[in-house]
């Protein structure tokens, strides 16, 4: 398990708590994640300034990164652990059978240590440290007093962890000021350097050199595999599991960490009355059904996959017991996933055992999630009609519902069988225990049935595997996506691609309107796409009308889609959708591909 301890700071003692929970439930490695843009948070002796500059924001960002314009509490925060903490916490963790593993940044999410320290940017300047989430330009030079620099924090750390492993970090790191760095530039040349890319795998295999000469290897997250991967690299996948498959196949060694089943600062539910997270979704029942071996590896290449790791990333986790909340129970399924072979996985039979360690966690006053009992809800259609399911999650346990608005109790109707939906409906419905006392939230449920409700539909390329959603049928099943969130079952989310969606309506209908909407969260790479498309057709394909339509904004983070029909009657319909492209320089992923996420299309 990790934890990031650089966006927002925890005490020593629930240091102790969270390692206590980690070998309860034998997880071995601790990984800390310990400087970053906002903070820097190991006192290092040789340099004062970190403690006394870069472990201090003056101020933090209230709200979502999304939410413009931004706004900030105006309240100066931070702190940091003493090198006497660092080693008592190192070995209260050691008798408990654990490692902990250190996160030292580099050579990006450094804006702290150069605010302390500015002459290790490529500008001079101090950039303060960092009051906003994100990725930033100002990265740390790759010149002779960076590395002496480095290289004299590295020691300090050493003394202070017993580790074999050394976390460098070696993601999200803009190349912006290297492009523009005369002596970037002069280095590049020097060492016969393609572009910045390979400056990166240099200035990553020359610390890993160093560190191998202290005895020590290097973890680094997948991003480290650009410009060609350091020779004794262990490589921390997590934007998927395509750099998981590359670094194995090279010999060398992987931990799987991907975003769509270990990241635990996503969404766990969704229930609006969910705590703030930085968005995504990761339920329970996902992390449980995580695999750790990728697809595509032979036996052999295998066996470098040394194991998995759950993320705690803390941007909008600003206290003990919100960490508590986002972490556990999925650190519970991510151990069983990581202590148990595949055919012996049982989801149901785990549910019933969490249902016993959740008195277990009440006991040790843990602050935990409890989803065991939230329903599930799905529309199915077929030739007899579309019929609404529900389901407790894997607890077997009683649902009563009710579809006049008003809240479900254990002597509303009780749920047997799919509900049949033939008309407009607003669902309500809760799981009950034998005795009528309610387990479960409220769920919630709103379906506005159209003209492509149950038909046939196909895509041009199939979703993400992290955002498929419900498929395909889920972008005409009836049911919008949650206005805040783009991870929830009903948005789907494709990464770099156009997309080009066909409606078959079956026979030719006369229409009058079509409505979809697209996310649009420049701070988490998703953009509303470039252009749109829409295309009538009639029985035969010919066309019947083609027209490019402008996108409005529509509520916070959301574009919308309208196009007004002059009561045609078609039976296809084609949306043609260019994706944004490459984020450009100065915006949160620059340089990478942008994700595009679209709802529901409501014919009508």
């Amino acid at each position: 398990m990790h934890l990031d301890v650089g966006r927002h700071f925890f005490p020593v003692e629930f240091i102790k708590k969270y390692i206590d929970m980690l070998a309860l439930l034998k997880m071995n490695t601790f990984h800390w994640h310990l400087t970053e843009d906002q903070g820097w948070r190991i006192e290092i002796k040789k340099y004062p300034k970190l403690q006394e500059v870069a472990a201090w924001r003056d101020e933090t960002l209230i709200g979502h990164y999304n939410d413009m314009p931004h706004q900030f509490d105006g309240k100066k925060y931070g702190g940091f652990y003493t090198q006497e903490e660092v080693k008592e916490i190192v070995a209260y963790a050691a008798e408990r059978h654990i490692t902990v593993i250190p996160e030292i940044e580099m050579p990006g999410h450094s804006q702290a240590a150069i605010a302390a320290y500015p002459h290790l940017g490529c500008t001079g300047e101090n950039p303060g440290v960092a009051k906003l989430w994100g990725v930033f330009e100002d990265i740390y030079c790759p010149k002779e007093e960076t590395f002496a620099f480095l290289e004299a924090i590295l020691d300090e750390v050493l003394e202070l962890f017993p580790s074999r492993y050394i976390h460098i970090g070696g993601d999200e790191a803009p190349k912006t000021r290297w492009k523009n760095c005369e002596s970037c530039q002069v280095l590049i040349k020097k060492e016969g350097l393609k572009d910045e890319h390979e400056l990166q795998s240099y200035f990553i295999t020359r610390i890993e050199k160093y560190l191998n000469s202290k005895g020590r290897q290097i973890i680094g997250w997948d991003e480290i595999l650009e410009g060609g991967l350091a020779p004794n690299a262990t490589v921390m996948s997590w934007r998927g599991v395509e750099g998981a498959v590359a670094a194995a196949k090279q010999g060398h060694k992987v931990i799987m960490t991907p975003t769509s089943h270990c990241y635990f600062d996503y969404y766990q539910s969704n229930n609006d009355t969910e705590p703030l997270a930085i968005g995504g979704f990761l339920p329970l029942e996902k992390v449980y059904h995580f695999n750790p071996i990728p697809e595509g590896l032979t036996v052999e290449e295998s066996q470098f996959i040394m194991g998995a790791q759950g993320n705690v990333w803390t941007e909008y986790i600003q206290d003990q017991k919100q960490v508590e909340y986002m972490a556990f129970p999925r650190a519970v399924a991510l151990s069983e996933v990581l202590w148990t072979s595949e055919e012996n996985k049982n989801y149901g039979d785990f549910v019933n055992r969490l249902e016993h360690f959740h008195k277990r966690m009440d006991v040790l006053e843990m602050n935990y999630a409890n989803h065991l009992y939230e329903i599930k809800g799905e529309l199915l259609s077929n030739e007899k009609g579309s019929f609404y399911q529900l389901q407790p999650g894997e607890t077997n346990k009683t649902i009563h519902f009710t579809t006049d608005e008003s809240e479900p109790t254990s002597q509303s109707e009780k749920y047997n069988n799919s509900i049949p939906v033939t008309n407009n409906l607003h669902l309500k419905a809760a799981v009950f225990d034998e005795n009528g006392k309610r387990l479960s939230t409220v769920f919630e449920e709103t379906i506005k049935m159209h003209l492509a409700v149950g038909k046939n539909i196909e895509l041009s390329v199939e979703p993400s595997n992290v955002y498929s959603g419900s498929g395909a049928a889920g972008l005409i099943n009836g049911i919008q996506g949650s206005d805040k969130r783009y991870g929830d079952k009903e948005w789907l989310g494709f990464w770099g691609d156009d997309l080009v969606v066909e409606i078959d309506l079956g026979t030719e209908t006369e229409i009058h309107t079509i409505k979809t909407r697209f996310f649009d969260a420049v701070g988490q790479w998703i953009y509303a796409p470039s252009l749109v498309e829409v295309a009538l057709l009639d029985s035969e394909k010919n066309s019947l009308s083609n027209q490019e339509v402008t996108l409005l904004g529509g509520s916070k983070n959301l574009k919308n889609l309208e196009v007004n029909i002059n009561n045609l009657k078609a039976r296809y319909i084609y949306i043609n959708i260019k994706n944004y492209g490459t984020i450009p320089d100065g915006a949160q992923g620059a340089g990478h591909k942008a994700w595009l996420f679209m709802d529901e299309i409501f014919v009508e």
